[in-house]
């Protein structure tokens, strides 16, 4: 891929969570859920971050958000640091910054009628009213494949892929440029999926938009994205474009999350060799010293355990922390 414009680069990002306990309520300790992460993305493009189940990627996409203040670090859309924004000015800006839900049955209110919950951010924003209000609505349900007759009808009538084109509407409403897209097919059957993340891409081509693509499904996320970072225990260890990603994993870590996934040739699936991890997932709250994924690294040396790995450029456009890797 050519070499675009940077819209979002975020740098250092850190979100702790306080561990309250004990007969006072006193800190027992942090939970660092997004710990020191940077990394950019392109105008246009889609980045794919992957990792396990609490792993810190919807913290992460909360975050840049700011719908969860960072502990630490910058999060810079277009020259301008979010962080260090009042919230005047950063409401401002909210029109070019959205989120796709991962949950279609808990993000849309079911007390209010679709035409209403579609039409939310440009009332809040104070962009249309009256029968101009209602036409943006019914060409943004056009755009997301539904049809604008339904906009009278409540969430519960509608199937679960249908509502996560009603939340697509709501987040196109005031024309954004960059949507961070939070496991947006997760809670949806398989069938559905494709057409989600289908209507997604077509969305990407036709307006420019610039996505963060949270998932844990590498399949999924290899057909969607440019290029992929892949997540442990709120670190990012690797990062690269997803040819390079799958072609030539050099973490561990990528290495075993892409021998798990299944290749549709069984010759060639028979052959593949599965490198099983051992062990639990540490938790965030009491990461290992060192590398985060030494405890269960098929490959771990001393260093591993002692000294926490760079996030380093090992080869052009492909990022890496790792000792191991030349």
């Amino acid at each position: 891929m050519a070499e675009k414009e940077v819209l979002l680069q975020v740098r250092h990002l850190k979100k702790y969570f306080p561990l309250d306990g004990g007969l006072f309520g006193r800190r027992k300790g942090v939970v660092k859920a997004v710990d020191d992460i940077s990394f950019e993305i392109h105008r246009g493009e889609t980045l794919g971050l992957v990792g396990e189940s609490g792993c810190g990627k919807s913290t992460t996409g909360r975050a840049i958000l700011l719908l969860q203040r960072p502990t630490a670090g910058q999060v810079i859309l277009e020259g301008q640091d979010l962080t260090q924004l009042s919230p005047e000015e950063l409401r401002r800006l909210r029109p070019k910054m959205q989120m796709i839900f991962q949950d279609p049955y808990a993000s849309l209110n079911p007390r209010h009628p679709v035409e209403k919950i579609v039409a939310e951010p440009l009332v809040i924003h104070g962009v249309l009213e009256g029968p101009a209000l209602r036409e943006r609505v019914a060409e943004l349900l056009e755009l997301v494949g539904m049809n604008p007759a339904y906009m009278r009808r409540f969430p519960h009538e509608f199937s679960g892929g249908q509502r996560q084109r009603i939340g697509i509407a709501r987040a196109l409403a005031l024309n954004p440029e960059f949507i961070v897209c939070d496991e947006p097919i997760s809670a949806l059957d398989v069938s559905i999926q494709a057409q989600v993340v289908n209507l997604l891409q077509d969305l990407q081509e036709q307006f420019g938009l610039t996505y963060l693509f949270i998932a844990h499904d590498l399949s999924m996320v290899k057909h969607i994205s440019h290029r992929i970072a892949v997540m442990y225990l709120g670190k990012i260890v690797e990062l690269a474009d997803r040819i390079t990603l799958f072609d030539e994993p050099l973490h561990p870590y990528t290495q075993a999350l892409i021998s798990a996934v299944p290749v549709p040739d069984p010759a060639v699936e028979r052959q593949r060799q599965r490198i099983i991890l051992h062990g639990e997932v540490p938790s965030p709250a009491n990461p290992p010293s060192g590398c985060v994924f030494h405890t269960r690294c098929p490959i771990a040396q001393d260093i591993c355990s002692t000294e926490e790995p760079v996030f380093r450029r090992a080869r052009p456009h492909h990022w890496v922390a790792c000792h191991l890797v030349e």
